[in-house]
């Protein structure tokens, strides 16, 4: 399980070959039992799997971009179950208040006093569902709390408990009715996924799953195995941050978010977060592999997802028909790999 790779033309080796000094830790043997359980239920979409369990064990969250249909609410309940995690919906609508999000207080009558009645914001895994169809004040609740892992009511906070994990999603064809995330929001998002239509076989194998007489939710509970729990992923997330990283993959790090900010067709580059996050995602890519050293091909895969959501086309190429995606994989294979 691998994100696509935009390779360097320049690069010294092999970025498809398992780096030497892999070995069978307890990390990698979590990552496969968990991603074993997934498949059970879930079918397909790798880099979406692979992009939300390397977020979750980085302390980070994740915008996807996806057309309806494609089992998102199936995943992250399946992810839930797995993981040992409670699981919660938003559903972005138009008129959708922070209070919706955060929770409110309410009066008792029979305390007459005010207490606070916790909102849907309250889980370890949550979809945000067609997260811009809800107005900026909305947008800003959730991006506040995905900050901070806390909630501020009267004066009072409430805080989050982790792991804490958020998966947006956005349709990218419709747009009448929608808001735009604003860029200072989006940099908030460690990651920002592709969830494309499945291919031939792997749709052939969703038929097969739902042609049993067995209703979904059913399967769920009789053969999905809870495999981990919060504590653990805490741990794991905490043990990850030893993972080494070599100065020459720092300065490579640096010198592709940089070189955004230069690049002809992007009137806007990325920010130092996003240095940080392709670091931090590094070293759990790496920790999955079996290895307590980040490579560059860790960096390589991980450089799209970080990436395309924290820069901006420019009006002269989004009219001559320039995709992001397409000019950060050129962006990419420009800079040499190091040797490490």
């Amino acid at each position: 399980m691998a994100f696509e790779t935009p390779t360097s033309p320049t690069a010294p080796q092999d970025t498809t070959a398992e780096a030497p000094g892999a070995r069978d830790t307890p990390t990698r043997r979590l990552f496969d039992r968990i991603t074993d359980e997934i498949s059970k239920l879930y079918v397909g979409q790798d880099e979406l799997v692979l992009g939300a369990l390397v977020a979750l064990f980085s302390s980070g969250h994740v915008l996807i971009e996806s057309v309806p249909g494609l089992g998102k609410t199936l995943f992250v309940r399946t992810l839930g179950r797995v993981l040992g995690c409670s699981f919660g919906r938003i559903q972005f609508t138009a008129d959708l208040m922070p209070s919706d999000i955060t929770g409110a207080p309410l009066f008792d009558m029979k305390t007459q006093e005010f207490r606070f009645r916790p909102g849907p914001v309250f889980t370890q895994l949550l979809l945000a569902d067609e997260i811009n169809r809800a107005p900026a004040k909305s947008h800003a609740a959730l991006l506040e709390i995905m900050q901070e892992y806390r909630v501020t009511i009267d004066g009072t906070s409430h805080h989050i408990d982790k792991p804490f994990l958020v998966l947006a999603t956005q349709n990218p064809i419709e747009s009448e009715g929608t808001y735009n995330l604003p860029e200072a929001q989006l940099d908030r998002f460690m990651f920002k996924l592709i969830a494309d239509y499945p291919d031939t076989e792997e749709e052939a194998d969703i038929l097969r799953l739902h042609s049993q007489q067995i209703d979904i939710n059913q399967r769920l509970e009789e053969e999905v195995q809870t495999v981990t729990s919060p504590e653990e992923i805490l741990q794991v997330t905490r043990e990850n941050g030893n993972v080494r990283v070599d100065d020459k993959l720092i300065d490579y790090i640096n010198q592709l978010v940089r070189l955004t900010r230069k690049w002809p067709q992007f009137y806007m580059g990325a920010s130092p977060r996003a240095g940080i996050a392709m670091m931090q995602s590094a070293r759990t890519l790496a920790a999955f592999s079996g290895r307590d050293y980040a490579v560059p091909d860790d960096v390589v895969q991980l450089a799209l997802p970080t990436l395309r959501h924290r820069v901006a086309l420019t009006a002269e190429a989004e009219v001559e028909g320039h995709n992001t995606d397409q000019l950060l994989t050129e962006l990419i294979r420009s800079v040499e790999v190091p040797r490490i």
